[in-house]
């Protein structure tokens, strides 16, 4: 589809293009690979069957065998010449046209050493056939071309199989959606033809069409392709549905909220292209590389040749030496070690839920020293739990105390009373029923329990009542900095629940493997001190920084890099947006549905700390691959070219065109399938 024909299809057509720009995104780059793909395919299958005889009529090759004599005859340099230049501008076709892209942007590579390559071989035995003393390469040129368009053909392969990943997430939706009517019908619709504030109608087992909400109905949710949540997520009414995650035990209604670009399938898909898309670091060092061994392989082709003349001999077997040095110095193993590394290593993260923004900062993942962590939300849950029950009356034990509590809190739905309902079910205690609850405002709640008014107050409540509470227990909680609330029976205080936001189990093990592979761990906070204090010794921290106001967190990651630390950050990418910005590495943990975070350089879908863990190994794992490819498309060259110039000559030991090409394609398939063998770090640990 051509530009014109995209602005009129948008303008007749706006929503149905914003639906199924996620498909958009990746169909035509597919289908222009599988093309590619073909393409090769189909020409190194063809110019191998016109090899066969080039090689039987080869006279090179029938000295080899001794056949001169017997497969001679009339016209056979003519017939051979044609079966060649078959060969030269069907199968070199590739080659040919991309010197010429090259050479119009003044950068030669790959394409323009093949070419040459080809082309003087092509050219030199052409004119043996018509007058020029010497013996012709056709066969070398045309294994050369075989083994080249066979060495593309799996390169292509390679590079498709890298990007299955990402298509697949392309492929989540469900190309259908139930619509409701006004009236409750049902009617099945495309994908296409939705709209902001359609209801849909989800059966149990079905594929969620597009972003939205639940109205009506409860249903688990299985997000397992999209976030690598491992774990069906319960919903409810109001709760947050993603397109392409797939239905539990429960029909739902929902409404739709986003569809086509905005949604967090298309932005996934978006993100992930456009990493792969752009360029980092080492992929500048590899085509940098590249072009220096073009110019080696030019230079030397022409110095091998010219000193071969010097030394006395022929024509034939310097131009032979001289095609043999530019073709093992070709440098499409070093342009693949990089992309494909990136390739492979992209789709992976995006299908754990690990979405990479800037390549660059990927790269810099692998060297971090500190990593710092925003607290609520982050290390902690966000909100309140039980961390201790007191108590402050000898005839009360604690679960007695808690289940006073949790009948009088199960009316409210106040994040306190949560969390006492919540710890008093955990602990398998039967909640009475209470009677005439009401709620004392900013003091608490209270209600009749077996007959008695029972409350549950803040430690204002209790001084305006006059009463003194002289407990450690009590007083230890306040040093924490967590939150105490008091259970009275007829206005005598006989218990008491502190609480605190609950630190994440999943932080405990982040940090235990960041520290167990010499990585400090410090928190930035906003709470006060004592509140900080207490998380940072519950986890282990190196260290943290409390009472920070958002606009500051910047200004302290700034400082531990003026110490020559490379951190990261990791927060929430809202009121972390400074500090993310700052840090080598900005991580955007829990990002749900909103995963267009610009200020984070890697975003994680899952709100889990361990997932930092698993970055940060990906991180190490592609720079090992990276590091192994560019050393086999380089390390070979060193001896390969002297090899191929003759060096070894007097010795007896020589490389031809056709085993160069060999030796260089090889060196390719290796590179290619070296980057497919990345494999993602364990569960939890960094490697």
């Amino acid at each position: 589809m051509d530009h014109s024909q995209m602005e009129h299809h948008e303008s007749m057509h706006e929503h149905s293009a914003r639906n199924d720009q996620a498909r958009m995104h990746e169909r035509p780059a597919e289908d222009h690979q599988s093309h590619m793909v073909s393409d090769f395919r189909r020409r190194f299958w063809i110019s191998l069957a016109i090899t066969v005889p080039i090689l039987i009529l080869s006279p090179g090759v029938q000295r080899i065998f001794n056949v001169e004599e017997t497969l001679r005859f009339r016209g056979q340099s003519y017939f051979l010449f044609a079966l060649a230049s078959a060969v030269y501008f069907y199968g070199g076709w590739p080659f040919l046209t991309g010197m010429i892209r090259e050479l119009r942007k003044l950068r030669t590579g790959m394409m323009t050493l093949v070419a040459l390559a080809i082309s003087i071989a092509y050219i030199y035995s052409s004119a043996v056939v018509f007058g020029l003393e010497g013996d012709v390469l056709f066969w070398e040129l045309a294994t050369l071309i075989d083994i080249m368009l066979l060495g593309h053909w799996l390169e292509m392969r390679s590079v498709m199989g890298a990007s299955g990943a990402l298509q697949k997430l392309a492929e989540l939706l469900p190309k259908q959606a139930h619509r409701l009517g006004a009236a409750g019908e049902i009617e099945d619709v495309p994908l296409e033809s939705l709209h902001e504030g359609d209801r849909v109608l989800v059966r149990p087992g079905e594929k969620i069409p597009v972003d939205g909400k639940i109205v009506k109905g409860e249903t688990s949710v299985d997000l397992s392709l999209l976030t690598g949540e491992s774990k069906p997520l319960r919903k409810g009414v109001d709760d947050q549905l993603i397109g392409g995650s797939i239905n539990g035990e429960g029909a739902v209604q929902m409404v739709i909220e986003k569809t086509g670009a905005d949604t967090y399938l298309s932005q996934v898909i978006e993100t992930v292209r456009r990493a792969q898309e752009s360029r980092s670091r080492s992929q500048d060092l590899a085509d940098r590389a590249a072009f220096v061994l073009t110019l080696i392989a030019i230079i030397g082709g022409a110095a091998t040749l010219a000193t071969w003349l010097a030394l006395g001999y022929t024509f034939e077997f310097g131009i032979t030496r001289s095609v043999a040095v530019m073709v093992i110095a070709c440098p499409h193993a070093l342009g693949l070690a990089i992309p494909l590394v990136v390739s492979v290593s992209t789709t992976i993260a995006a299908s754990r839920g690990f979405l990479i923004r800037d390549r660059s900062a990927f790269e810099r993942a692998r060297l971090i020293e500190v990593v710092v962590f925003d607290k609520t939300g982050t290390l902690t849950k966000g909100s309140f739990g039980v961390m201790n029950v007191l108590s402050l009356d000898d005839e009360k034990n604690e679960d007695g105390i808690l289940q006073l509590m949790a009948a009088v809190e199960s009316g409210s739905e106040h994040t306190i009373a949560r969390a006492i309902v919540n710890e008093a079910q955990s602990r398998g205690l039967n909640i009475e029923a209470s009677e005439n609850f009401s709620a004392i405002p900013g003091r608490g709640a209270k209600a009749r329990v077996r007959g008695r008014e029972i409350v549950v107050a803040s430690p204002g409540y209790v001084r305006e009542l006059g009463s003194q509470i002289s407990n450690a227990g009590v007083e230890q909680a306040r040093e924490r900095g967590e939150t105490v609330v008091y259970l009275l029976e007829e206005d005598k205080p006989i218990g008491a629940v502190a609480l605190a936001d609950v630190v994440r189990e999943e932080s405990m093990e982040a940090v235990r493997d960041l520290r167990a592979a010499g990585i400090r761990c410090m928190m930035i906070t906003g709470d006060s001190k004592t509140v900080a204090q207490r998380v940072s010794e519950e986890l282990g921290l190196a260290d943290f920084f409390a009472e920070v106001l958002p606009q500051e967190k910047s200004q302290r990651i700034k400082e531990l890099q003026e110490r020559g630390l490379v951190v990261a950050m990791v927060g929430d990418g809202i009121n972390d947006a400074p500090a993310l910005v700052q840090a080598d590495v900005g991580i955007a943990i829990g990002a749900g549905t909103d995963v267009a975070i610009e200020s984070a350089d890697i975003v994680l879908a899952r709100n889990d700390p361990r997932d930092v863990v698993q970055i940060i190994g990906l991180g190490k794992i592609t720079y090992r691959k990276m590091v192994q490819n560019l050393g086999w498309a380089t390390g070979y060259n060193f001896f390969a070219i002297p090899l191929a110039a003759g060096v070894l000559y007097p010795v007896g030991v020589t490389l031809s065109p056709a085993i160069g090409a060999v030796l260089m394609s090889l060196s390719t398939i290796i590179v290619a399938f070296n980057a497919r063998w990345l494999k993602p770090p364990r569960q939890s640990r960094l490697v």
